[in-house]
């Protein structure tokens, strides 16, 4: 068990499969089967494993490394900055894909009614009093796409450079840096309204 545990892929790759297993046994015992209803379970749980990621992630960067940096002693950064950062830059940004590209799926196995009141903030319909949950859950769902809108257009754009992954000079190094930063910033002051959003909905009126 050890040398299963040691290996990352190994470990990863066996929790998948035994979560597809748990997956194919919730459809087995669905009131509908393996019905749109199942579906929708299935890519919520995509969205939720990929979110998870994506906003830990985010987290970490903020929490620790971007907090930390400073007092890293300058022969020490380049551990963090050519092997570390832009590892997790990778599972930063393609999990925010995923976790986006799953999340609108999911609406739209809803129905197309669904997506456009959420989408609209309740307003496709014209908003009534009994409606109000779509303002709440479309501006979860706007956060969400502003966020990943952010990851791809200004952060890892501007991490690149910060990183040395693109070659600048020393100045644009720097304003690069303090963009990204600041990008990530953002992403932290709208994640938790996001996802107050996305629990609350799911609780009181999923």
């Amino acid at each position: 068990m050890s040398g299963l545990l040691a290996n990352f892929r190994n470990t990863i790759l066996l929790s998948a499969v035994l979560a597809a297993v748990m997956i194919f046994a919730f459809g087995r015992i669905a009131p509908g089967g393996f019905d749109l209803i199942f579906w929708q379970a299935a890519l919520r749980w995509v969205h939720v494993v990929a979110g998870i990621l994506w906003i830990g992630l985010l987290y970490y960067f903020n929490f620790v490394q971007i907090r930390k940096m400073p007092e890293i002693p300058g022969d020490l950064k380049p551990a963090v900055s050519k092997y570390i950062a832009p590892e997790a830059l990778f599972w930063f940004r393609w999990s925010a894909l995923v976790t986006v590209l799953a999340g609108l799926a999911v609406m739209g196995l809803r129905g197309h009614a669904y997506a456009a009141e959420v989408l609209s903030f309740g307003f496709a319909g014209g908003l009534h009093q009994g409606d109000q949950q779509f303002a709440l859950m479309g501006l979860g769902v706007w956060l969400a796409i502003v966020m990943f809108l952010n990851v791809w257009g200004v952060i890892w754009p501007n991490q690149k450079r910060a990183l040395g992954i693109v070659a600048v000079d020393d100045d644009k190094k720097a304003r690069a840096a303090r963009i990204a930063m600041l990008g990530s910033r953002t992403n932290l002051l709208l994640s938790l309204p996001m996802l107050t959003a996305m629990a609350m909905y799911q609780t009181l009126f999923g």
